[in-house]
């Protein structure tokens, strides 16, 4: 899926800024342009996810014609980025997992302390671990 974005140019003080016009709130920058749109693919792709988490609707993308049209982005580089359609995805899908039995044994408890079933645990603490900042090292 493509989300049109709009780029802010650069120089050597300032960092490119890009800002996706259908998603509030959703922006990036990088000190090149190519780091920028990176950024934007990251950072859009955690918008999605954080909107789909709090139950609400995921907007359509607007046409690139519509956004080069738009005032308020007049001098400003119009582009797009592509977003996996599975981070859309919330179908149900079974999956297959070994773990060692001490530890199925501390997800079970945990479980139905819980009143969720091994599944609904996995993906509570899953959601939950996403939602914690990540820091990746160079």
């Amino acid at each position: 899926m493509r989300y049109p974005v709009v780029i802010e140019r650069g120089s050597e003080a300032t960092a490119f800024g890009v800002v996706f016009p259908d998603l509030p709130g959703c922006f990036s920058a990088g000190d090149t342009l190519d780091e920028a749109i990176s950024n934007a693919e990251e950072a859009a792709a955690a918008w999605i996810d954080a909107t789909l988490d709090a139950g609400e609707a995921v907007p359509s993308p607007s046409t690139l014609d519509a956004i080069q049209n738009n005032p308020d982005y007049e001098g400003w580089t119009v582009g797009f980025v592509t977003i996996d359609p599975a981070v859309l995805d919330d179908r149900v899908e079974r999956a297959n997992i070994s773990l060692p039995r001490r530890v199925l044994e501390r997800l079970d408890a945990l479980a139905r302390s819980s009143h969720e079933s091994r599944s609904g645990m996995i993906a509570a603490m899953t959601l939950q671990a996403r939602l914690k900042p990540v820091v990746k090292s160079k």
